[in-house]
């Protein structure tokens, strides 16, 4: 297998676990049906430390159910952001998984310079070598689809708003709500600049201010706001899982697809299994390779990976 460090490789990180398992091996599925060039991928899967045993079961899955896949699994110590964790609107987003995004300039090997980070709930329809060609011009760190005609204000507390301490953060600049389970990140540049320690300071900010109450997202936002390269929005088509209180259905955004994003409550895997899928659901069901019949266990991908 050749290293992670060939600069010919395309890296896409996402993180691992047992809840969200069927959906990452179908991201996985997607991906590698729609590239062009699925020799040059490199994933990197990253599992939490809380069951140990973990790792070395996720490798033997992924490893079975693709093959011939480059892929690396590491292990996130969810000590790093046990503490700087505060109660969000919705318990998932609670994770310390989530976080894990935050971590990966430290959790790749530093020959890596830029990746791709997807969340485990998406289905990509275009081509993911489209996706890391998209430059990211002058200083940016990130690149992301974003939403300016979203409510920026509802992110933050009106205790954020009210304090010239906290809101001068966005001054001279022109925010937009851009959604974290889609990125392109240059890791050279978030190594030099220190992004990480960036973002945890907001998280401890909020520990005790209480300025947020989105999980993993608000730090993003106020780290990164007004200085990201706007990808197209067809890379990320979210919201298809309904809000983050409501499991509603959602139809499909006008305009072209490169990925879906099931972001929010409602989970594809979850409404096809309670026999209450909405429409987009059966747009993810192609690329799913679990098998009910075999003890809850992915199925081996040998007559459905093009891989």
């Amino acid at each position: 297998m050749a290293s992670s460090c060939d600069p010919s490789l395309v890296h896409i990180a996402m993180t691992i676990d047992w809840h969200y398992l069927r959906g990452s091996i179908a991201a996985v599925h997607s991906v590698l049906k729609h590239t062009s060039c699925p020799q040059n991928l490199f994933f990197h899967f990253i599992a939490s430390d809380a069951r140990l045993e973990s790792r070395d079961e996720f490798e033997r899955i992924v490893q079975t159910s693709f093959p011939s896949l480059r892929f690396e699994v590491y292990v996130f110590e969810e000590s790093l952001v046990g503490n700087l964790i505060s109660p969000s609107i919705r318990e998932a987003l609670d994770n310390p998984l989530n976080y894990a995004r935050t971590y990966l300039a430290d959790l790749l090997d530093p020959c890596i310079e830029r990746v791709i980070y997807l969340d485990s709930d998406v289905i990509v329809v275009g081509d993911v070598q489209e996706l890391w060609k998209v430059p990211l011009t002058g200083s940016r760190v990130i690149g992301a689809p974003e939403y300016c005609y979203a409510n920026f204000t509802r992110y933050f507390s009106y205790e954020f708003w009210s304090s010239a301490e906290f809101s001068e953060v966005f001054e001279g600049k022109r925010p937009c709500y851009f959604n974290t389970g889609v990125m392109v990140m240059d890791l050279l540049r978030w190594r030099e600049g220190d992004y990480t320690r960036k973002i945890e300071k907001w998280m401890e900010i909020q520990k005790e201010r209480r300025i947020y109450k989105l999980g993993s997202l608000p730090p993003f936002l106020l780290v990164f706001g007004g200085d990201v390269e706007a990808i197209d929005h067809r890379w990320n088509q979210h919201g298809l899982g309904g809000d983050n209180v409501r499991n509603s259905c959602r139809t499909l955004h006008p305009g072209s697809v490169s990925l879906l994003h099931w972001s929010g409550k409602g989970k594809p895997w979850t409404r096809l299994d309670a026999k209450k899928p909405c429409s987009v659901d059966f747009l993810w069901a192609p690329y799913d390779l679990y098998i009910p019949s075999q003890h809850k266990r992915i199925a081996t991908a040998t007559m459905h990976s093009p891989f």
